[in-house]
């Protein structure tokens, strides 16, 4: 099989996108590279091209090349025998869009297959099958009542119901805040939940060629500005992300199991990473991320890391799990 990495796609994470595909390219620099670029065209990307891209998070990558349509480039991709990387993130990248396509035309790619994608990347129908998988997600709050819920609570955070984790967030600490969360409903669904005070945890569920499967070590994210939103994330260094996290035992094997079981309570495949609160009440799920951040930055690697596992490994682990055409 050709490796080969794809990165970039449609939607705004692919900012992100850019920087984990240099991440992956440095621990596979014999994969081939494409872009996806915003007019669902894919691009032949050279390794210098890539590598030399200096702020990823903050500047358009511009390959400068002609390309082809994605339908097209998936065909290539299947008459190839390509294996697809999926350095993405977001979007019709993780929604479960791009997966059909390909498991349409049989071609493999790393991470869980369209219907896993699909319920994961839908907040609202995440939570509802975390919860039956026996994982506690917050309340939701419907947007008409959130005069009662802020009345209630004090204070609530609401959410694009399908985006990443990193756009759209609105903190709602006073009541002109409400006004922004019925105009940002106008435009997309949005989740709103009771904010919950807690440390933010997050844990990583692995995959392995031997068919075990293991949970990685917590990490206990403390954001610089109070917030753990894009900038918190990629842009701040006063944003703290301690691996392994500084958790009693029970917390730690307790997140442990609840990220197990809302990996498969989603059939997720390969990886994941499902992001928690823990709270004076005990843990509270938030979300799985199907394709988390895979830059040298991100907190998937970070994980890998501290149970010992290379980043390559893990990469070639992913590869061999798709060639065989592992999908749930």
């Amino acid at each position: 099989m050709r490796i080969t990495i794809l990165f970039g796609g449609s939607n705004r994470e692919r900012l992100v996108s850019v920087a984990s595909a240099q991440a992956l390219h440095q621990a596979l620099p014999e994969a081939d590279l494409w872009w996806w670029d915003v007019e669902d065209k894919v691009h032949v990307v050279q390794s210098k091209q890539l590598l030399e891209h200096a702020r990823p998070f903050e500047d358009e990558f511009k390959p400068g090349t002609s390309g082809i349509p994605l339908g097209q480039a998936l065909d290539q991709a299947k008459t190839e025998g390509r294996v697809l990387v999926l350095g993405l993130h977001g979007g019709r990248a993780e929604n479960g869009e791009l997966q059909v396509m390909c498991e349409a035309r049989g071609v493999p790619f790393t991470g869980s297959g369209s219907a896993s994608s699909h319920l994961a990347f839908d907040k609202i129908a995440a939570k509802h099958f975390a919860a039956l998988g026996g994982v506690t997600p917050p309340a939701n709050v419907a947007l008409d009542k959130i005069d009662e819920a802020f009345t209630e609570y004090g204070r609530l955070i609401a959410k694009p119901a399908r985006d990443g984790s990193s756009y759209g967030l609105i903190f709602v600490n006073a009541r002109q805040d409400l006004v922004a969360v019925r105009n940002a409903a106008k435009h997309e669904d949005y989740v709103i939940e009771p904010y919950i005070a807690g440390v933010e945890a997050t844990c990583g569920v692995l995959e392995r060629t031997d068919g075990s499967i293991m949970s990685l070590p917590p990490i206990e994210i403390i954001p610089g500005e109070g917030n753990f939103d894009y900038a918190a994330k990629y842009l701040l260094k006063s944003t703290q992300e301690i691996c392994p996290g500084r958790f009693s035992p029970e917390i730690t094997a307790a997140l442990k199991d609840q990220a197990m079981l809302a990996h498969r309570a989603m059939s997720c495949t390969g990886y994941s990473r499902s992001d928690f609160i823990v709270s004076d009440r005990g843990l509270v799920y938030l979300e799985t991320n199907t394709l988390p951040g895979l830059t040298k930055s991100s907190l998937y690697p970070k994980a890998l890391k501290a149970e010992g596992i290379e980043f390559v490994d893990f990469l070639r682990g992913l590869v061999e799990l798709a060639g065989r055409g592992v999908r749930k």
